[in-house]
């Protein structure tokens, strides 16, 4: 998450502005590389000193709620087969991938607290795990809604799914290669300690704005098409939507992240300091679909069951 520590060389011998954007790798606290925009009035970095002591706990309340919800979800997939008669496989692999995304939230989250103290390999497969859950269900999601393929748990649901995580654990392959650890006042672990422009990193954001924004593109369009049609999602698809609302705005700011790193955009340290927040709440956003996502699921498939109707997924 974050990155509180400026990693472009070009930022570094650039002293007409500050470049806080690169606040937004994971949370440290560092202030004393902020330089004058004005030569007058420096930079003020707010937000990382505000992240730093309410990550850890939103990040822990977080885990904890996405382990409940996730049992919860478990148990009615078990004890009420029936509520998901046609996608059963694929509410089970959601579980999956949810859960694999809470189990890395502790580690951030005492990583962010007390300092990275695993190591750079750790660091790395922390983002990769990380970044291989929320792919693997935003594929899952719109294979869901894409066909009767889960209908069965048989060869071609299970070359399905093995194909969508072997794709979602190579689109994650970036975004570890991009990450790693940075002495700060105490070691840290970084989502991006390259150049912006650098190829893990531009890899890594053509695949979050694939996932997270040109997928859901394709099946809006798809839906609008099926509604013209006289078809129809069916209750749980409409729940499966959410995932994509969680992180549609998160892509976003990582696209005007970009954009102003790229020095495409305007960028000014009024800005800088705005966008801090913009973008952190945005992958806080995100980050909840861990524990959103397994209740609305089940709220979906007990109220299928509970009204008979023959919708899919």
């Amino acid at each position: 998450m974050g990155n509180c520590i400026p990693v472009s060389p070009e930022v570094l011998r650039n002293e007409t502005f500050v470049d806080l954007l690169d606040l937004l790798g994971n949370f440290t606290i560092n202030e004393d590389y902020l330089t004058d925009y004005t030569a007058s009035e420096p930079c003020h970095n707010t937000y990382c000193p505000f992240f730093q002591c309410a990550a850890p706990a939103f990040l822990a309340s977080t885990c904890v709620a996405a382990a409940l919800a996730t049992g919860v979800l478990l148990v009615a997939l078990a004890k009420c087969p029936h509520a998901w008669p046609r996608h059963r496989a694929l509410v089970a692999q959601l579980v999956a991938a949810t859960g694999l995304f809470a189990a890395v939230l502790p580690a951030v989250a005492a990583g962010i607290g007390q300092g990275w103290r695993l190591g750079a390999g750790a660091c790395k497969l922390t983002q990769l795990l990380w970044h291989c859950s929320i792919f693997a269900q935003g594929l899952l999601v719109a294979s869901g809604c894409c066909g009767s393929v889960w209908s069965r748990w048989d060869p071609r649901s299970q070359r399905l799914a093995t194909s969508i995580w072997v794709w979602a654990l190579l689109l994650a392959v970036p975004a570890a290669l991009a990450s790693g650890t940075v002495a700060a006042p105490e070691v840290s672990c970084i989502r991006r300690n390259v150049e912006v422009l650098s190829p893990a990193y531009l890899l890594h954001l053509a695949s979050c704005l694939c996932i997270f924004l040109l997928l859901p593109a394709a099946l809006l369009v798809a839906t609008l098409v099926r509604r013209g049609q006289g078809a129809g999602w069916g209750l749980g698809a409409g729940a499966s939507w959410l995932f994509f609302v969680l992180w549609l705005p998160y892509s976003v700011g990582l696209a005007v992240d970009f954009l102003l790193h790229a020095e495409l955009l305007q960028r000014t340290c009024d800005i800088f300091e705005r966008f801090d927040y913009a973008l952190g709440l945005c992958e806080a956003l995100g980050v909840l679909h861990c524990c959103l996502g397994p209740p609305v699921l089940l709220a979906a498939g007990l109220c299928r069951r509970k009204v008979g109707s023959a919708g899919g997924f």
